[in-house]
């Protein structure tokens, strides 16, 4: 079994229910959720002119490749009725693989880790709270250094315990 580490975000709708509704789904259809983060409220990054966004990272426990993981959210996102219309806008829902297990992977279309994560404090505020000491597989720093390490001034707070 290899932990998976997703982050669930959304700033479209009932975004409470978008967040629910992904992690029943990946339940179903991927592997039951083993560990959860806070909900975060954070600025959208990137493409600032748009909601707020609402962001948790999930650790699952999977024999699924990692191909496979990757297959279940994107259809997963259709499901939920994810567009993809301009790079960095707007979503209902997007789940992003941060790691699978200890692995690196670069193939077309799956690169994990995700190659931005250590630069995002959206990304690294609910990873901190539920895997501190998780090393990651490429920069041999652990979640934890590379929060404090980062540039990244974006507003991010625990809404949802």
């Amino acid at each position: 079994m290899v932990t998976v580490f997703l982050l669930l975000g959304t700033n479209l709708g009932n975004r409470e229910l978008f967040l629910q509704e992904a992690i029943m789904y990946i339940e179903q259809l991927v592997a039951p959720v083993t560990k959860a983060s806070a909900v975060y409220e954070t600025q959208s990054w990137g493409k600032t002119d748009q909601p707020d966004y609402l962001n948790r990272v999930i650790t699952l426990q999977t024999n699924l490749t990692a191909r496979h993981v990757l297959e279940k959210i994107l259809a997963i996102e259709l499901l939920m009725g994810r567009k993809r219309e301009e790079k960095w806008g707007s979503r209902i829902i997007d789940i992003d693989i941060l790691f699978y297990g200890d692995a690196v992977v670069n193939e077309p279309g799956l690169i994990v880790p995700h190659p931005e994560l250590h630069n995002r404090r959206f990304t690294l505020e609910p990873l901190a709270e539920i895997a501190p000491e998780f090393l990651h597989p490429r920069l041999n720093k652990n979640i934890l250094a590379l929060k404090n390490e980062l540039k990244d001034s974006l507003i991010v707070k625990k809404v949802y315990f």
